[in-house]
């Protein structure tokens, strides 16, 4: 197996491209833009599907499905929605195609023009809400908690796999609520169950914030966020939630009436996280061996790779690791035993460590007259031989520590990258020489977010919800400010 990649330190971007591809996570596609997710990427995708899934359901939310057309019209109807979207929007015009009649191949019909253009959802907001008005009429139908599992597409020029593509995967959750107190806490609500899967599942450290005026989600009041910071210093957006206020609900007319008799229209919010995910855990953990995965979302969280030289040796180390396998996944461990007989231990060893395993365990010949096996972890490259009466009691100590230790890891990185800065000369210097997250005064002008951001490339990716109250002085302008912000260079 070709392992071989790039170094972190040689060139961070070709390290993330390569390993993506050689670990078998996704490739570019025959569409422009578009990428093909492998089977081993997409087994990830579904371990984060599946506890996001559960974390939502246990809120009150249901999953459902809306169309992946959208009319023209729809998005007339919010302004700063169309606005936020109109340079992403793919259209489909027509609804036909036919054999030229020169024989020089498939056009489209000219004949079969669509009455309205439609529009491929860039998000769901318009379609849903124009839904949303059947389906409520009074404070009984509320709070409406829906959240839809599905992909969208927004025009990408350049794109990087994972990170920006054309075509992604996510989920969108909509909701309808009686009051704005509600629906405040339901976006806040969900913003810290995005925090908590990013750090228990994910094992990477975030920042919970809102998003200034301008960085907000087209059409909403306020955005939170959660903020990772990536091994090369940038920083990355892991996850949204809006609170739309009453924009939506007025533009398609969802009213309701409330307990007294009065008739309002209801509160909305929206949130979603994509596969955008996957390229935050690439970034954050990985090294230049390959992924490291968390045991919490690994596929195969323990590999069991068999050594021998011949059947006699085969049987009998077969025998001990399929009947650890069993012990194992009794205990609720993912399991691959990897007795396949075209590829060498070695080359096994190279495959699963880019692949990034949590645990890798070698049986041989010896092993077998000891009683015992070789463990290996993924995240220290430490090896170490247990006898098989304790094997499966490390392995499930080993999943919280490996689980812990990422986590643990990617918290000092962000530490040791978070820098205070007083003026903005110094702001420059630490984005160049250090990059990271940097906290630093703001006057809370979108003039002066501007000119930081055309003159750095670095923008404020939140304001910290447990920033402390702190006056001082806008590191660029010198008027008052009540807090620091948070900015740094992003994905």
């Amino acid at each position: 197996m070709a392992k071989k990649l790039t170094t972190r330190e040689e060139d961070y971007s070709k390290w993330y491209n390569e390993l993506v591809v050689k670990a078998d996570l996704a490739e570019n596609s025959g569409v422009r833009g578009c990428m093909v997710i492998k089977p081993y990427g997409y087994a990830i995708w579904e371990r984060m599907q599946a506890e996001l899934d559960r974390m939502f359901k246990e809120t009150g939310h249901q999953n459902a499905y809306f169309p992946l057309f959208i009319p023209k019209s729809y998005f007339s109807k919010e302004a700063s929605h169309v606005d936020g979207f109109a340079k992403e929007c793919a259209v489909v015009t027509h609804y036909r195609l036919k054999n030229a009649e020169d024989g020089s191949g498939i056009i489209v019909d000219p004949d079969a023009k669509l009455e309205e253009e439609l529009i491929v959802r860039p998000t769901s907001e318009t379609i849903i809400w124009d839904t949303y008005r059947k389906w409520i009429q009074s404070y009984r139908d509320l709070p409406l908690l829906i959240n839809q599992w599905a992909n969208v597409v927004r025009w990408e020029m350049r794109t990087r796999l994972f990170l920006r593509t054309a075509e992604f995967l996510w989920q969108e959750g909509h909701t309808a609520h009686a009051t704005k107190d509600e629906a405040i806490a339901e976006a806040e609500q969900m913003m810290n169950v995005y925090s908590d899967f990013a750090e228990n599942y994910m094992a990477i450290p975030v920042v919970k914030g809102t998003k200034t005026e301008s960085e907000r989600f087209a059409g909403a009041l306020e955005t939170y966020c959660i903020e990772a910071l990536m091994q090369d210093g940038k920083a990355l957006q892991a996850g949204t939630s809006h609170f739309l206020g009453q924009n939506f609900a007025k533009a398609f007319d969802v009213k309701f009436t409330s307990k007294e008799g009065v008739l309002d229209y209801v509160w909305a919010t929206s949130w979603g996280v994509s596969t955008r995910l996957m390229g935050a855990l690439v970034m954050t953990h990985s090294d230049d061996n390959g992924l490291v995965l968390p045991p919490n979302l690994a596929p195969d969280q323990v590999v069991i790779v068999p050594i021998y030289r011949n059947e006699v040796e085969f049987e009998a180390v077969d025998e001990v690791a399929k009947d650890l396998m069993k012990q194992l996944r009794a205990k609720g461990i993912r399991v691959k035993y990897d007795n396949r007989d075209t590829q060498k231990p070695g080359w096994k060893f190279n495959e699963y460590e880019l692949k990034g395993v949590p645990v890798r365990i070698a049986i041989g010949p010896k092993d077998v007259e000891k009683g015992t096996v070789e463990l290996a972890r993924r995240d220290t490259l430490q090896k170490e031989s247990i006898s098989n009466e304790s094997v499966v009691e490390k392995v499930i100590l080993l999943m919280d520590e490996i689980q812990e230790n990422l986590y643990k890891k990617a918290i000092l990185h962000r530490t040791e990258n978070t820098t205070e800065v007083a003026t903005y000369e110094e702001f420059k210097e630490v984005l160049e020489t250090k990059g990271g997250f940097i906290l630093a005064h703001w006057d809370g002008t979108t003039e002066t977010e501007e000119k930081i951001k055309n003159e750095t490339k670095a923008t404020i990716r939140c304001i910290p919800l447990d920033g402390k109250i702190e006056a001082g002085r806008c590191m660029v302008t010198g008027k008052p400010s009540v807090r620091k912000v948070l900015f740094a260079r992003a994905y």
